[in-house]
């Protein structure tokens, strides 16, 4: 009886060390699944990456687009309202602060902080002719910051008409990084920076605008 319960016992003990390597076998091959599911996905995220890169770098570094719209207001005062740059934190919203910047080249030069996390900005105004009678006035901005991942200029032209002012802008943009630029011209509006200025400025003067190409 006592070699009976002897090999009993020995039978408990094989069963048990079975089940601790079932165990952890499934607990390597779990690990094994996680480790390869890791692998897919980061490899598939650096495939995506490198992709959107290859586009990107295929695409035109440059950009150029306009929009216009018409005010009621007087060129003179449309012209202030759009060279005011430290009034631009009370209508324009985004813009928390204008800060002036030692001049460049004889170039007024000013900087924009937004905020929520935003891009400071630093333009540098390289022409600025008032509007004078049945003239029409030219303001032309450009980022003054090289080492941005983008850059380029906005062209103003405020034109007396019947009745108003019509206010022309023209962007002429440049994105650097291919990355940027997939996410430039697939997923954002080369025209919505413009065309909030122009709503903001109209909101300033208690109009709503109609924004044209």
């Amino acid at each position: 009886m006592a070699g009976a319960s002897n090999g009993a016992g020995g039978a408990e003990e094989i069963n048990f060390a079975d089940t601790t390597e079932i165990f952890a076998a499934r607990l390597r091959l779990e690990e094994e699944i996680v480790m390869r599911w890791t692998l897919w996905i980061v490899g598939s995220l650096a495939a995506i990456v490198a992709l959107v890169a290859i586009i990107g770098a295929m695409l035109p570094n440059g950009h150029v687009a306009t929009r216009a719209a018409k005010f009621r207001e007087t060129s003179d005062v449309v012209w202030n309202a759009i060279t005011g740059y430290e009034d631009f934190p009370k209508w324009r919203p985004g813009v928390t602060s204008v800060t002036r910047m030692p001049d460049a080249n004889g170039h007024v030069v000013f900087m924009e902080k937004g905020g929520s996390g935003a891009q400071d900005i630093p333009y540098e105004i390289v022409e600025s002719v008032a509007p004078s009678g049945a003239a029409q006035g030219k303001l032309v901005a450009k980022i003054a910051d090289p080492k941005l991942p983008f850059g380029g200029s906005w062209t103003y032209e405020v034109a007396p008409t019947d009745g108003g002012t019509n206010l022309r802008i023209t962007e002429r943009g440049e994105v650097y990084n291919p990355i940027f630029r997939f996410v430039s011209k697939f997923f954002m509006s080369q025209t919505k920076t413009m065309d909030d200025y122009l709503n903001a400025l109209g909101k300033k003067f208690g109009e709503t605008v109609q924004i044209s190409e």
